[in-house]
Order: C-alpha cells, then sequence, then structure tokens
C-alpha cells in the first residue's frame, strides 16, 4: 500500500471516528436529558406526597415552568393566563393596579419608576426605592409575578407596602389601588416659545400624539417656536416599535437601534425616514435613574446623531429585548431574546445612557431682596416707557411658571433650548450678514 492510499484511509477513518463521537456525544446527551425528565417527573410526585400543604399539578408545573424562565435573567418568566392578559393591558394603556413598572433585584423587588398621576406616585414612591414587604409579608423567596399579583387587586382595594429608601429609615405606606389610565403624552407651552412634550410610557399611538403635539406648537407659536423640551424621566419603556416611530420623528436619516441576538444572522436594524418634523430646532431630552428600556433607546439615538441634547442623569440600563411567545394554554413565555444597542454600536444593558450635561434634582429657592432692590421705574418722576402695554395677568400661567421652578431640571432644560436657538439665530444673521457682504463685493467689482 502506497503513501497517498495510506494517507485516504487515514483520513476516512479519521471522519468516521469523528462523526461516530458526535453521534455518541448527542445520544448521550439525549439519555441525559431523558433521565432528568425522569428525576423532574419523580420529584414533583414526591412534592405532591409529601409537601405540608396539598399542591395541585397546576401550581407546581407553573411554579417550575417560571422558576425555568426566571433564572436566566429578571426579565424572563412564564405568565399564566392571567399574567398574559394583564400584560396587553398594560402596553394598551389601561389597567389595574398602583401604577409602578418593576423588577427584581438582589431578591428584593426594585421601582423602575412610577407612573405619572397614578397611587404610587401621589404617594410620593421615586425611581430605585425597594419594597421589601407587602401588606406585612416579606417579598424574600417571591417571583415578580407572584409580586405583581399581591400589589394588583381590585379598584378602591388598600395594599400596606414597606419602602426602603437610600439614606433614610424604612417606611410604611398604604396605598388604594385604582384603574390605572395612562396618558402617555401630556404637552405645554412653556415661556411662551418652547414646547415641552411629557413621554410618561412608550404605549400605543405615542408617536401620533407626539407628532400632533408638535404641529399645534407649530401653528401656535409661528415664528416665535424656540424648541422642544422631551421629557421621559422615569418613563420605564414599552413598545420598541413606538420608540423607533418617536426618534423618526426628529432624524433624517441614518440607524436608531439595533437588535443582536445569539445568532448574528438575526441582527436587526432599524432606520430614519427622511423629514424631521421639528425642522432642525433644538431639542433636549430629559433623562434619569428612572428612564428605562424604550426611553433610552430613544435618547440614545437622538444622542448618537447629535439631534438632542441629553440632560438629566444616567438612565436605568435596561438594554435587553423581550420576546413574548404565547402558548397554547392561553398563557405565554416572555424570554430575553437580544441586547438594544444604539447607532453608534453601543450596549445600554447595564450602563444606561450617560447624559450630555448631568442635572441632579435642585430645590431652587429665590433671594428675597426684602425691597432694596430698585429699577428706574421705582423712581419717583421717572418716564413712563410709550411702547408698555398693560396686560392682564393670567393666573393659571403664573401658577404653571411657579411650579416650573420648582423643578430645577426642567428649567435648566428651557434655559438651554433657549440658548441654542438664540445660537442659531445668531449664525443665521451671520451667515446672511455674508451673503449679503458677498453680493455687495461682486456687484462692485462689476
Amino acid at each position: 500500500m502506497n503513501k497517498k492510499s495510506l494517507l485516504v484511509y487515514t483520513l476516512m477513518f479519521s471522519i468516521l471516528a469523528a462523526c461516530a463521537n458526535a453521534k455518541d456525544k448527542a445520544e448521550e446527551q439525549q439519555e441525559n436529558t431523558y433521565e432528568l425528565l425522569n428525576i423532574f417527573g419523580e420529584v414533583m410526585e414526591r412534592t405532591k406526597a409529601l409537601y405540608v400543604e396539598e399542591q395541585t399539578d397546576k401550581q407546581l408545573i407553573e411554579s417550575a415552568l417560571n422558576g425555568m424562565l426566571t433564572s436566566l435573567d429578571p426579565h424572563s418568566s412564564y405568565l399564566n393566563e392571567e399574567d398574559f392578559k394583564y400584560m396587553n393591558e398594560q402596553t394598551s394603556g389601561k389597567f389595574g393596579g398602583l401604577g409602578i413598572e418593576i423588577t427584581m433585584e438582589n431578591g428584593l423587588v426594585k421601582v423602575i419608576s412610577p407612573i405619572d398621576d397614578t397611587p404610587a406616585a401621589k404617594a410620593g414612591i421615586k425611581a430605585g426605592d425597594f419594597i421589601t414587604d407587602i401588606d406585612g409579608q416579606t417579598v424574600i423567596g417571591l417571583t415578580l409575578n407572584e409580586v405583581v399579583s399581591k400589589l394588583r387587586g381590585k379598584p378602591g382595594t388598600k395594599v400596606k407596602i414597606t419602602v426602603r429608601r437610600v439614606n433614610e429609615e424604612p417606611f410604611d405606606v398604604t396605598l388604594k389601588r385604582d384603574e390605572i389610565k395612562v396618558t402617555s403624552v401630556k404637552s405645554d407651552i412653556k415661556n411662551d416659545d418652547i414646547l415641552y412634550v411629557r413621554i410618561s410610557a412608550f404605549n400605543e399611538d405615542v408617536d401620533t400624539d407626539t407628532k400632533k403635539a408638535v404641529e399645534n406648537a407649530k401653528k401656535q407659536l409661528k415664528d416665535k417656536f424656540a424648541g422642544i423640551v422631551i421629557d421621559m424621566r422615569n418613563n420605564p419603556g414599552g413598545l420598541l416599535d413606538q420608540a423607533v416611530k418617536v426618534s423618526d420623528l426628529f432624524l433624517e436619516q441614518g440607524e436608531i437601534v439595533s437588535t443582536r441576538s445569539r445568532n448574528e444572522e438575526d441582527t436587526v436594524k432599524f432606520s430614519a425616514t427622511p423629514g424631521d418634523i421639528a425642522e432642525g430646532l433644538p431639542i433636549v431630552v430629559m433623562i434619569n435613574e428612572g428612564s428605562a428600556s424604550a426611553s433610552e433607546i430613544t435618547a440614545g439615538a437622538l444622542q448618537d446623531h447629535h439631534r438632542a441634547i441629553i440632560l438629566g442623569q444616567k438612565s436605568f440600563g435596561k438594554g435587553s429585548v423581550q420576546t413574548v411567545l404565547p402558548l397554547r394554554n392561553k398563557g405565554a413565555m416572555r424570554i430575553t431574546t437580544a441586547r438594544y444597542y444604539t447607532p453608534s454600536g453601543r450596549s445600554i444593558q447595564a450602563t444606561g445612557i450617560e447624559p450630555d450635561i448631568e442635572v441632579k434634582p435642585a430645590k431652587v429657592e429665590e433671594i428675597q431682596s426684602h425691597g432694596l432692590n430698585l429699577s428706574e421705574a421705582d423712581l419717583k418722576g421717572a418716564l413712563k416707557n410709550e411702547q408698555a402695554k398693560e396686560t392682564k395677568k393670567n393666573e393659571k400661567a403664573e401658577q404653571d411658571k411657579e411650579k416650573d421652578a420648582k423643578d430645577y431640571q426642567l428649567v435648566r432644560a428651557l434655559d438651554l433650548v433657549k440658548a441654542l436657538y438664540l445660537h442659531s439665530q445668531n449664525d443665521n444673521l451671520k451667515v446672511e450678514k455674508k451673503a449679503e457682504n458677498t453680493k455687495a463685493a461682486e456687484k462692485k467689482a462689476n
């Protein structure tokens, strides 16, 4: 036998041996899986027979399914029919409960953010608070779904929670459950020339409502329109498609966000379509530690494209994608399938969005002059300004201004929009002046 034939036979033997080895491993793995399933069945039967309190097959299997998924990460879970129905109600913008978005951290329940105008928000619950007890019972050992079930209830009923807050003693809060109707977008005109848009959650039709707010401001303010403040503080997120559509309203082109799973070929990229509804006006986006998921996607997209200044505090850092898969029993499984990445390739997961300008909440107090500061108008016999017009003060407008003045982050955001607008106006004047000088020079040369 020559060397060439020997090499061929050796190669064939190696391939056959590798195939046989792979087959043996697959069969061994399958046998191990069957053995583990047999152990699962044995544990379940012994639990039913021996546990101190009677358990049904449904209870044990649902707990096992939930345990399998929640062991992966805090956002994967099993949803029975009731839980699945509740989740769908949340994304439609109407549901019952306290009005807080929560997650599990180190066995405790952490508040991602309270929802505007809900029992939790009115009671002063804050992003970052930990709930340790519900109606006197510890939450340690409970799953997220079990916690949600305990917090939910008929509107009008009460629930007592124990809250731990950084640098404070634990305290109890009794909340009355209510039907939560989320108005995701609210808007107002601030300082007579700036549109303020508050997006509290990314539920259905947020893009439509945001677009309407901008269009109405254009009609109302016309040439006075100086810019936009988008407030996404304590926004727990919501629907991915709404985050993409809201970002697209203000971007002309480019990537908005990408999702990457463990299979590279499953990468999905979402891109902007031509047309900036704000027509280049300055935008300031407000975020804080309660801004999560979809709100981080929007902030990250506008930041990476230099379309907005991000002001406030670092966001929550939920940069994972959950896919909800309906099951045959009318329940569903929610499982993390990918990570979010901003247009520049940044992962949001566990790092969040860093603001361009960090502004922490602060209390603003007016320095009392006690009548010692005088102006020209206070002097005896001072001439009146013939252009001044007598105007009646709008009581509601004054109240709104006083309320805004107490929100230090908002005051900074409004000032920043105004500064950016004035800067752009000066740049426009310089460009126009330069063009006029160029034309004059050309005319003189001719």
